[in-house]
């Protein structure tokens, strides 16, 4: 596929409205910050089977000169989300649809609102909450041309979906699901993010909209309180980064997974291979992916609670010796059960070299599938991830964050280029960050091509049993038997471009100023640049 190239800023996203949102916004003379706001607002409207102003959202920003920081804007377990609550209701595990799937206060809102501060706070921030908005608000109200894989999905989880409260008044046409170019249209979802535009973010949390959230929520049975909204408020940490031998990678803290993001380079950069599209390309990625997800399960949990710093499994000792421990020649036994997730990633770059790496999630398609009828926002079954075993390591209680899947990258390299990078995909995460990252940086592919290339996963997604090793149908098959015979459960998929590889997206900026960057033909969107 084709790489984009801008001097004057640029935006990439899993559909093409948001990124043309997002670029107008830069075309105005707004700074990265708030072009993300746009393009956020944008795609939780026209592309809601991956996300929703009732999800999470994680960003990761960056300005010339300074350290990277990145903004939590996720939920917490509501106050009567308690174990007992769930065991009286007759269940052993959380509720993956439903009010009792709707557990966690809803974050990406007020991340919004943080992210507008901080635009501010760098001289910019000027452009109206309304017209970041007004695209959202426009596609809510004219209605929306359903997507291939919006139309696929709400198929596939029908029988899940369609008897949730509210997701037929929204999501279905005459019961049934859309099919591919239908207009589906959000007048309630208008309604609301008009009046979030107008009346500030904070309205979601502590003021009319809240109230109505709140309402609704107690009305269907929901674990969330009136009072768990309004003491919500997103906070920036200070990311997680691994040293490579290109230069510094950064990701999200816990709760989010992006630890095992920053292993599986740190691992594969001083395995110390070749450049090349074969065995040990494949190969090494997947073997430092196993070390890095049982890292991951043994430790990632809400961060007031974590058993061991993360930080500890960054150092270049833990990675040297880690890395030492993995065999090119013969696969570690993996018996791991992965999770499932829904998810959008967008990256935003502006002239002045201010980087957004940004994240936007529901969970799994559709969240909990329960949609609000007073402001038309689905719900997200974040806290589906919780265990209702007291000894496990993400044990619910309430005010508790959930183990999150969700976890934008960025990188900073000694020849002065800024990398923003993402993708959506759950557990495939960290391993389509991992590929794009190897094949664009270390294996000097252009962003396009790096995007384009046949993807792997290993282990369980969208909703899959298998712990296998899968690859996508334009491999060479001579490689997959040689995956065979080092010991990997290999399989070769039909599909050359599958959506299970994730929807990944990238903006390289050198250091000149000059952009190049490319979505993922996996999805619907595309790069927009400013005009």
């Amino acid at each position: 596929m084709d790489t984009i190239t801008s001097s004057g800023g640029m935006v990439v996203a899993p559909h093409k409205a948001a990124a043309q949102a997002g670029a107008d916004i830069l075309s105005e003379g707004g700074s990265a910050l708030e072009a993300m706001i746009a393009a956020a607002s944008t795609i939780a409207v026209v592309y809601p089977h991956m996300n929703s102003i009732g999800g999470d959202g994680f960003w990761l920003m960056s300005e010339p000169g300074k350290a990277p920081k990145v903004l939590m804007a996720c939920g917490s377990a509501g106050s009567n989300a308690t174990v007992e609550t769930y065991h009286r209701a007759g269940h052993e595990t959380v509720p993956t649809r439903g009010p009792l799937a709707a557990l966690t206060v809803a974050g990406t809102i007020g991340g919004w609102a943080k992210a507008k501060e901080a635009a501010q706070s760098i001289g910019a921030g000027k452009i109206p909450n309304r017209v970041l908005l007004e695209n959202a608000v426009r596609y809510a109200k004219e209605g929306i041309t359903v997507t291939r894989s919006q139309a696929g999905l709400t198929a596939s989880k029908f029988e899940e979906l369609k008897d949730q409260p509210g997701f037929a008044d929204v999501y279905l046409k005459d019961g049934k699901a859309p099919n591919e170019g239908d207009t589906l249209r959000q007048e309630r979802l208008a309604d609301t993010l008009e009046h979030l535009g107008a009346e500030g973010f904070d309205e979601f949390y502590r003021g009319d909209v809240g109230a109505a959230i709140a309402e609704d929520l107690e009305r269907i049975g929901s674990p969330v309180t009136k009072k768990d909204l309004e003491r919500f408020e997103a906070v920036f940490k200070e990311p997680l980064k691994a040293e490579l031998s290109c230069g510094t990678i950064y990701n999200a803290p816990p709760p989010t997974q992006g630890l095992a993001s920053l292993i599986i380079l740190g691992l594969y950069d001083r395995l110390g291979l070749k450049p090349g599209e074969g065995f040990d390309l494949v190969h090494g990625a997947v073997e430092a992916t196993k070390r890095a997800f049982l890292v991951r399960d043994r430790i990632v949990t809400d961060p007031n609670r974590l058993p061991e710093s993360p930080r500890d499994f960054l150092t270049s000792e833990w990675l040297d010796k880690e890395a030492g421990e993995i065999s090119m020649k013969r696969a570690a036994a993996w018996p791991q059960v992965q999770k499932p997730g829904d998810t959008i990633w967008m990256g935003a770059v502006d002239a002045k070299g201010v980087a957004v790496s940004f994240i936007q999630s529901t969970y799994w398609e559709f969240g909990s599938g329960c949609v609000l009828p007073k402001t038309g926002i689905i719900w997200q079954n974040r806290g589906a991830s919780f265990s209702l075993h007291p000894d496990a390591l993400n044990v619910l209680e309430p005010g508790r964050q959930p183990f999150h899947t969700l976890n934008p990258a960025m990188a900073r390299l000694k020849d002065g280029r800024t990398i923003t990078y993402g993708t959506m995909g759950g557990e495939g995460q960290p391993q389509t960050q991992a590929a794009i990252f190897i094949r664009h940086v270390l294996n000097k592919m252009p962003v396009g091509e790096a995007i384009d290339a046949p993807r792997w996963l290993l282990g369980r997604t969208w909703g899959e049993d298998t712990t296998a090793l899968r690859l996508e149908g334009r491999f060479d098959p001579d490689l997959v038997r040689a995956l065979e015979r080092s010991g990997h459960e290999a399989i070769q998929i039909s599909d050359d471009y599958s959506d299970m590889m994730g929807h990944a997206g990238m903006i390289s900026r050198n250091a000149r100023g000059g952009l190049e960057g490319a979505h993922d033909p996996r999805a619907d969107g595309g790069a927009a640049v400013a005009r």
